[in-house]
């Protein structure tokens, strides 16, 4: 599913008027907030090669990118140690900051040969994180299986990730758990996920997921996660049914200076994605405002 031109430049107009009328002024002077917006290249920028990307990204005022493997910037594990040493230079150069590797690394299976496959393939995402200057490495649970316990795959995930963390640790990133996946989505469950790890070095990754919504509010999922809170995805802001001022103000009282990144499920045209951007970046900085 991708974006019209006619959609996105309309969408434009107003999100690039917004920025005008805040040019030239700092985060703090403005009264805005210690967090940053970024983007996730799923799906927005699936189909940017990696200096379409940054450019657009600059462009339209965002500050960071969360790379998901299997699109068109091509920064995977089999990248060569000069052309990992040329993705860092670009970034070090573009001014915008890496941060993370979006794998699809996952360890609910109730096979441990496929668990351990997905250790040793985050350990390696890990070690390419450093190698390229990325704060973190994002990974999920993907649901429950129908013939296991809950309780028992909750665990096995957390132990798991511990395994992890001692790969974040020695490679000088984090891990950052996406609240992913049927049932392991639930706030509750991703809770008990992450007690079963402890890890200095994992955390979780809000996902803004309809199950976080409880009478209108996030509030009740958000301070279950709260103190463990790394990394964020957001989807749609003008999605009315999820209460993304609250999210923000709540982001804000807890002192978050992290990122939001922008995850949304629709792909748009290169040649679009700075009016994109720019929209999306205005709309983000309104639901912002206190």
């Amino acid at each position: 599913m991708g974006w019209t031109r006619r959609e996105v430049l309309m969408a434009g107009a107003a999100g690039a008027a917004i920025l005008a009328a805040g040019e030239g002024q700092t985060r703090a002077e403005a009264g805005g907030p210690r967090f940053k917006l970024g983007t996730v290249t799923y799906n927005v920028a699936k189909d940017w090669d990696l200096p379409t990307l940054l450019h657009n990204v600059k462009a339209g005022g965002l500050e960071g990118v969360e790379l998901r493997t299997g699109h068109a910037h091509g920064v995977e594990l089999a990248l060569t140690p000069a052309q990992r040493r040329e993705v860092k230079a670009r970034f070090a150069d573009s001014g915008v900051t890496l941060w993370g590797l979006g794998t699809t690394c996952e360890y609910q299976s109730p096979d441990p040969a496929t668990v351990a496959r997905n250790i040793e393939e985050t350990r390696r995402w890990c070690e390419l994180a450093e190698e390229l200057g990325a704060h973190g490495v994002k990974v999920r649970p993907n649901g429950l299986p129908k013939e296991v316990e809950v309780a028992k795959t909750l665990e096995q995930i957390g132990k798991s990730l511990n395994s992890c963390g001692d790969a974040a640790a020695a490679h000088g990133v984090e891990i950052f758990l996406e609240v992913h996946g049927s049932g392991t989505m639930e706030p509750q469950n991703a809770r008990t996920i992450l007690d079963h790890c402890r890890h200095p070095k994992v955390g979780a990754c809000w996902n803004s997921n309809a199950t976080d919504v409880s009478g209108g509010s996030v509030k009740a999922a958000f301070e279950l996660l709260r103190p463990d809170i790394r990394s964020c995805h957001i989807t749609e802001l003008w999605n009315t049914g999820y209460p993304y001022r609250e999210l923000f103000r709540l982001f804000r009282e807890s002192g978050y200076d992290r990122f939001t990144l922008c995850e949304i499920g629709a792909s748009v045209r290169a040649e679009d994605g700075v009016v994109f951007l720019q929209a999306y970046h205005g709309l983000w900085r309104e639901l912002c405002r206190a």
